[in-house]
């Protein structure tokens, strides 16, 4: 069958603010809807359900912000990267902005093939001396395991080692006015650190702390 589809663009963006209530479906469903609205020649799939051809590198959990995810869309007409983003941008929902986007092959590997690790930023609510969270991230670090269980997804109530998916972890040097916390956590497919989980092997309260996706790591 004949691809309907001659360029593939990859967007940068933020989800900010209310966004980070928007979960992973319904993103998508958000995108859409502002593609749509921007005469954007997103290409679909093909068949009875057909849905616009569009891949996100990973999904962030609902709760977290972000400043670096992304996503590939499949495009039906061609478009200058620079006119898709001042079109883009004009229709988007609030809280998502788009910061950049480029082309890319067609043939290049899939976001989900190359994703191989993210950074992070958490931010606590509930004051922690400097002293005390350098004593918590010492014992994580430190641990020959870390075993934790699975709270959601197809592997809930599963077991699994947290510690070797903790690429590196320490405290940033503003962190005595806000407490803030640096994490790089492998985002791969079957091997994916979550900082929420991080902060409760920390025997911190994930509830208590915002969390932001700075950088989404390639492998090319």
């Amino acid at each position: 069958m004949q691809a309907n589809y001659v360029q593939r663009l990859r967007l940068t963006f933020g989800k900010m603010g209310p966004a980070r209530y928007i979960g992973h479906l319904d993103l998508a469903r958000t995108l859409e809807r502002a593609f749509n609205r921007a005469k954007i020649p997103i290409a679909y799939t093909q068949g009875f359900n057909r849905r616009p051809r569009m891949a996100f590198a990973a999904p962030l959990p609902l709760g977290f912000s972000s400043a670096c995810e992304l996503a590939d869309i499949w495009l039906a007409e061609k478009m200058e990267p620079k006119t898709a983003l001042e079109q883009m941008m004009q229709k988007m929902a609030p809280g998502i902005e788009i910061n950049r986007i480029d082309d890319v092959l067609l043939s290049a590997p899939s976001l989900q093939a190359v994703t191989q690790a993210a950074t992070y930023s958490v931010s606590l609510l509930d004051p922690v001396s400097i002293f005390d969270l350098q004593q918590r991230i010492s014992r994580v670090m430190s641990a020959q395991d870390l075993l934790r269980q699975r709270k959601g997804g197809k592997n809930k109530g599963k077991e699994y080692d947290l510690r070797p998916l903790i690429v590196d972890l320490n405290i940033s040097e503003s962190a005595d006015e806000n407490d803030l916390i640096l994490m790089k956590l492998l985002l791969m497919v079957g091997k994916t650190g979550r900082p929420d989980e991080v902060l409760a092997a920390m025997e911190l309260d994930p509830n208590a702390a915002r969390i932001c996706r700075t950088k989404i790591i390639l492998d090319q």
